[in-house]
């Protein structure tokens, strides 16, 4: 058993590590229940560094799958209370893990990805895209109703829905990005040919020639999305205004890309300040929540 002051020096750790980054993870979100913004920070530090392994250019593939293999051995440790490291994510996480009695598969679940990134930077068919959030997405959505309590099975489906949403409304912003930083391309690759598209040349293509395939896309996530929509009203307190948060600054952002001209479909869109202070104050209320997501639909 850690003393109190090993286990409150963990903690800091992870929480200066999710103040110190900017991400669509809810890390500290002021809309969390306080309760939770220690455990969230703690699954994000241990989020973050496992991706850092993945997207390490420098490090020869071999010891980075390395790596994330000794993060996979430290969760069995947690698993099986064995766990006598010294690192402190693994500390506090150990902790948590324990307190709120979480699926140790889930952490799995995200290494699995990571795994993934490292070997894998194109996908054939869209399937195969939603097969790799299963695992870098949904997870961060269901760890985060098993902090909350004990979730229903459409609680958790609903969760899947909105978390592979925002992942696709990720990966849809960032083409550009994610082909020059780190050569990957998540629009499916039978799509992009079909359409006379050789991927070598994604960012370069003629965007009016790629325009009805990405919109093709945006349809689909807008489809996967409205099954999740319901979640953030069945939840009381400040996790759901946290969801209904997170899904309708979604649905911003998406109908944000959808609007774009055709010319303007490789850039990145921004939600501005004023744009997120309304998706806050819209997602406050229940009610009011419904009666935008109706109209954004």
């Amino acid at each position: 058993m850690r003393n109190k002051t090993e286990l409150d020096k963990a903690y800091a750790f992870c929480q200066n590590m999710a103040k110190s980054h900017y991400e669509n993870f809810p890390v500290a979100s002021i809309l969390l229940p306080k309760a939770l913004r220690r455990p969230i920070a703690v699954i994000y530090a241990f989020a973050r560094t496992a991706d850092d392994f993945a997207d390490e250019d420098n490090i020869p593939a071999e010891d980075r799958l390395r790596l994330l293999n000794a993060y996979s051995q430290y969760l069995s440790e947690i698993a099986d209370h064995c766990y006598v490291g010294n690192d402190p994510i693994f500390l506090a996480l150990q902790d948590v893990v324990h307190r709120f009695k979480l699926p140790i598969q889930l952490l799995e679940d995200l290494l699995i990805a990571f795994r993934q990134d490292v070997v894998k930077s194109r996908y054939t068919t869209f399937n195969e895209v939603l097969d790799y959030c299963r695992f870098s997405a949904n997870p961060v959505g269901r760890l985060l109703l098993h902090l909350q309590g004990t979730p229903t099975q459409q609680q958790l489906q609903q969760s899947d829905a909105i978390c592979t949403s925002l992942q696709l409304i990720n990966f849809y912003q960032d083409i550009v990005q994610d082909f020059k930083e780190q050569n990957r391309i998540y629009i499916p690759l039978d799509e992009l040919s079909d359409i006379g598209i050789d991927e070598a040349n994604l960012i370069q293509a003629d965007t009016s020639i790629l325009a009805p395939l990405l919109r093709s896309l945006y349809l689909r996530t807008e489809l996967i999305m409205s099954e999740g929509l319901e979640l953030g009203s069945s939840l009381s307190g400040r996790l759901g205004w946290e969801i209904r948060a997170m899904t309708l600054g979604g649905l911003t952002t998406l109908l944000s890309l959808k609007r774009q001209p055709d010319g303007g479909l490789l850039s990145r869109p921004r939600l501005s300040r004023k744009t997120m202070t309304w998706v806050i104050i819209n997602s406050a209320l229940t009610t009011r929540y419904k009666q935008i997501i109706f109209q954004l639909l």
